[in-house]
Parts: C-alpha cells; structure tokens; sequence
C-alpha cells in the first residue's frame, strides 16, 4: 500500500527547521540549503562587483587625483576577497568564509576612517566622518541577505559595529587635530556656537556616529530574522518537494499535479469502479536459485523501473511492488474516462517493454523472462487507512480477481489474462477496436474465490 503519511499535517512542517522528520528529511532539507545559499553566493557576488565597479567610477569623479588609484586598489581586494567566500561558502559554520567577511570589515572600516596615505588633501582625521563612508556598508549587509544565514547577517552588523566604534576611537586617541583650520572655523562662527560645534573640522561628532551604529545594528537585527523567516519557509517548501517527489513514485505527473493542488485529496473513504492490474515474473523462483543475490536485486530493478515507466505512461497508479511483481490501479485516486482501456494499453506495453528487454539479454546470453498479466475491472474502496501513518489502500472484491486472474495465466499459457466486466468496459471507452485484437475468449473459467465460473479473455 501506499504511504502517504507526509500528505498528513503539512503546514505543521513550517518552520521546523531544528526538528526534520526523519534522516532522509534532514537530507533534502540540507541539499535545499546548499541549493540555495550557492545561487545565492553566486547573485552576492555579482553583486559585489557591480555595486564596486559603481563605486569606482563615483570614487573618479569626487576624487579626481592620483591618490584615487589607493581607493581603487581596496575595491580590487574586495572584489577579490568577494571570490573568495564563494570558493568556501557553504551551508553551517565555515571559520574560513567568517573570517574573509570579517577581513571584508575591516578593510572597509579602515579605508573609510584613516586617511589616504597618497592623497593631497590636508585634512583631519575628523573631517573622513563628514564624508558619511558609513553607508557603504550597507552595501555588504544588503548582499549578505542573499547567501548567508540569519546568524551571520546579525553577526555582520555587530562587528561593523563593533569595528565602526574601535576605528573612532583610534582615529580620536592618535589623531592629531588641526588647529590652524579650526582658529578659522571659530572666528567665523563664534556667535553661533552649536553650529560651530557641528562644523567644528576636529569634532568627531560622537553623537552621530552612535546613531550611525545604532540603526546599522536595527537593519542586521530586522533583516536577520527576515532571512530565519525566510530559512523556514524554504525548509517547508524543501519538505513539499519531498513530498511532491514521494507522490510522483506512486502516482502519474497529471495525478500529482491534482493531488498536490487540493488539501487532504485521499482523505475520503469513497467506493468507485476501477480497473486493477497484477504482473510478475513467471518461473522466478527457479530463476533466482541460479543467480546471485546482486543479480537478482539488479534484475528486479530493472523490471520494476520498466513495468513502472508503463504504468505511469497510461495514467495509472503504482499501489505497491510485490517481489517479482506490481499491482496498478487504473482511476485512482481520480477516475478517467478511459480506466478500462488505459489498463489494457498498459498490459500490452508491458509485454512491448518485455520484448525488447528480452532482445538485449539474449544479446548477452541471458536467459529471457516471461511475464502475466491479469486485468479485472470492478467496484473496489479507495482511501487512507491508518492513524498517524497512512497508507493508501485500494480494496475489494476487484483486487482479489486480478490477483487471481494473473495467476491463470500459468495455466491457460496466455500472457495475459482479463475478465469479461474489463473486456465489455473497454469496448465501450475505446475509440477502436485494436486494442483488444488477439484476445480470445474462454467461457466458464473456475478461479478461485469465486463462487461462479466467469468468462475470460486470454492474449496468448
């Protein structure tokens, strides 16, 4: 039967990101994150480089001297460090890439607070905080958002922080003021003290750089717990692609498709008409008392994968693997118009499938493989069945005669084997007669469970 289990409670899954169900959970989660993070590396990057590359050419034109080429020589080892973090990003704790977003920091803080070693400008120290250079590092917080986890976007706005508050008071304890400028700045503006205080060329405007820190720190704190928000929603949809996944084993694309977009699809109990398919091997058992264990699952892989592509090509529904055998089901969960035909279809390609697998072995001197098949259609009950773990069952009456009927398939050397009440619904859903060519009919057939002889079709 099928498990559906993960169909149950999906948007309890949302934001479980400590908790994952399960190991191969914790597996698909993870890869989502790696997916995620390395495309999200791969647009920081580019980022980076168009955002520096503007910031060059801006620099050229505020600037215009030789001592631009030092500023253009720390936006090169941006860039350069930039291809670094994602040579070694990846999802979790990496020493290595905190630490180059780290180096990030510092090479920032320390072109924007002390002053060009080239330059000709005469300035104090003091006077690199009007320029306002603090807004550029939004710019590594902006791209941050688009590859790292919550934690480190924090953990970028407190050693900004941290960084920003060092270099000032560095920049206050060795600096040397300019008293010659400052003499000027007072004269001029000795009536109007609070403005001389702010255009004061020595004041490092303490006040302001606190403000700076302070909203710097707010935008990392909201846009960290954006990005955690964000981190769940991608677990949860990591958890429905999974599911999506673990649906597409049992079902056709179109049925997934249907399934995926209605809450609780299998949850009704209801009784419909169905047409059900039973195929094994025929001799296996003989068959895999001369072949090792690795053969033998090889060869079961390789009929399931075959026997399954033909299920899900005539939108039928794969309700469990059976050793050496499957059983379909053809309307479920959603009936069609073409249950009955569908399955037949599905049986004739089996044994198409069977055909050229058998050509290739023989090819390499392996022996062939037969096949039955038995297709009934009848009223059979459909729906989940369980308490926490789910299984979807398909039950009844029509079940047990497939069963049966793929078994006659022995005894009347046919390879395939379908009852009248399948026969008589696909002449009625076929638009032509072909697919139900070669079949004869065999009147009063016992099978067991049955009270009554039926009549069966047989393809020989």
């Amino acid at each position: 039967m099928i498990d559906l289990s993960l169909l149950k409670d999906t948007d309890s899954q949302i934001g479980e990101t400590a908790n994952p169900r399960g190991r191969s959970g914790e597996a698909y989660a993870r890869a989502a994150l790696e997916d995620h993070k390395r495309a999200g590396l791969e647009l920081a990057v580019k980022a980076r480089w168009i955002a520096l590359g503007f910031t060059a050419v801006f620099i050229f034109f505020v600037y215009p001297d030789w001592g631009v080429l030092y500023y253009h020589a720390i936006l090169a080892i941006l860039c350069l460090n930039g291809l670094l973090i994602r040579r070694f990003g990846r999802v979790g704790q990496s020493r290595i890439e905190l630490l180059l977003i780290f180096a990030d920091l510092v090479i920032m803080t320390f072109a924007m607070v002390f002053p060009n070693p080239f330059g000709t400008d005469d300035l104090p120290v003091a006077f690199n905080y009007r320029f306002d250079n603090f807004q550029y590092f939004f710019i590594i917080l902006a791209a941050g958002t688009m590859a790292y986890s919550w934690r480190t976007v924090i953990a970028i706005g407190t050693w900004t922080s941290a960084l920003w508050l060092l270099a000032l008071a560095l920049a206050w304890f060795f600096s040397e003021p300019s008293d010659t400028l400052q003499a000027v700045v007072v004269d001029s503006l000795a009536a109007y003290p609070r403005v001389l205080e702010i255009l004061d060329p020595n004041n490092f405007v303490f006040s302001l750089r606190i403000q700076e820190v302070m909203v710097f720190l707010l935008s990392a704190a909201i846009l960290g717990f954006s990005i955690r928000r964000f981190d769940a929603l991608l677990i949860s949809n990591a958890a429905l692609e999974r599911e999506r996944a673990n649906l597409s084993r049992y079902f056709s694309p179109n049925v997934v498709e249907r399934l995926s977009q209605n809450d609780d699809p299998l949850k009704e109990i209801k009784r419909q008409d169905i047409a059900v398919l039973f195929v094994d091997i025929v001799g296996f058992t003989g068959l895999s008392e001369k072949m090792s264990s690795y053969d033998v699952i090889t060869l079961l892989r390789e009929f399931h994968g075959r026997m399954e592509r033909e299920v899900f090509r005539h939108n039928g529904t794969l309700d469990k693997y059976l050793g050496d055998g499957l059983m379909a089901t053809f309307g479920t969960p959603v009936s069609g118009e073409r249950n009955a035909s569908d399955a037949v279809a599905c049986g004739r390609a089996m044994l198409r499938s069977m055909d050229q697998w058998n050509t290739d072995r023989k090819r390499r001197g392996e022996p062939v493989i037969s096949i039955g098949v038995g297709v009934h259609y009848g009223e059979a009950l459909l729906g989940d069945i369980g308490a926490n773990r789910l299984e979807y069952a398909v039950i009844g009456t029509a079940v047990n005669i497939a069963s049966r009927l793929e078994g006659l398939t022995r005894a009347l050397e046919a390879k395939i084997v379908m009852s009248d009440d399948l026969y008589r619904q696909s002449q009625s859903e076929a638009e032509s007669q072909d697919l139900l060519q070669g079949f004869s009919r065999i009147d009063r057939q016992e099978v067991r469970g049955i009270q009554h002889p039926i009549t069966v079709w047989a393809l020989s």
